[in-house]
């Protein structure tokens, strides 16, 4: 069984923000294949469905982002999942350019404080991820209000795309496997806003 993680933050004036990708992702997931996120359990809103013929968990960990490792823990220990296998956070970026999306196996949080978590309450940082970027913080900008800023039209645009992307991502990592998915989805994508 997978679970799947989108990581954000649950008050209403943190939707549509760049730090709030993941819930996107994970909106546009249960839209494209039929399942209701709305459960409220293991300090989170789930949904459980099939995706790409895997039984699968749709996670929005509602502790705030600072606090994701503590859902994600209970989630893996309630379901008894391999995190190593069957773990897949989706997380936005300020490394990567608006819309281009990262897909790994492991790595380090890279100073995102739910991955941080995340990687406290595992023990270890061997899980999969798909990195959303959201574009390189402006010199000007202090992190946290860049992050919990909202896109640009423009730039909403691409995110809303890239969403799609990352959810028709997904359905491969869970279907096909991902190394199959790293290749066909880290590819540079060309995006112009328009």
């Amino acid at each position: 069984m997978y679970i799947i993680v989108g990581l954000g933050n649950p008050d209403k004036k943190y939707q549509n923000t760049r730090h709030n990708i993941g819930f996107d992702v994970i909106d546009v997931l249960a839209d494209r294949n039929h399942i209701t996120v709305g459960e409220k359990k293991h300090k989170a809103l789930v949904g459980r469905g099939v995706i790409g013929g895997q039984k699968a968990i749709l996670v929005k960990p509602q502790t705030y982002m600072n606090l994701s490792g503590e859902s994600v823990r209970d989630v893996i220990d309630f379901y008894k999942a391999d995190e190593k296998k069957e773990l897949i956070v989706v997380v936005d970026d300020v490394d990567l350019d608006v819309g281009h999306i990262r897909i790994r196996t492991k790595g380090s949080a890279g100073g995102h404080n739910g991955l941080k978590n995340i990687i406290l309450h595992l023990g270890h940082d061997e899980f999969q991820r798909v990195r959303m970027g959201v574009g390189h913080k402006p010199p000007e900008y202090i992190l946290v209000d860049y992050v919990l800023g909202h896109f640009p039209p423009e730039e909403r645009r691409i995110m809303d795309e890239s969403a799609q992307t990352a959810a028709e991502a997904i359905e491969m990592i869970l279907s096909d496997g991902v190394e199959k998915a790293m290749n066909q989805y880290n590819q540079k994508v060309q995006r112009t806003a328009e």
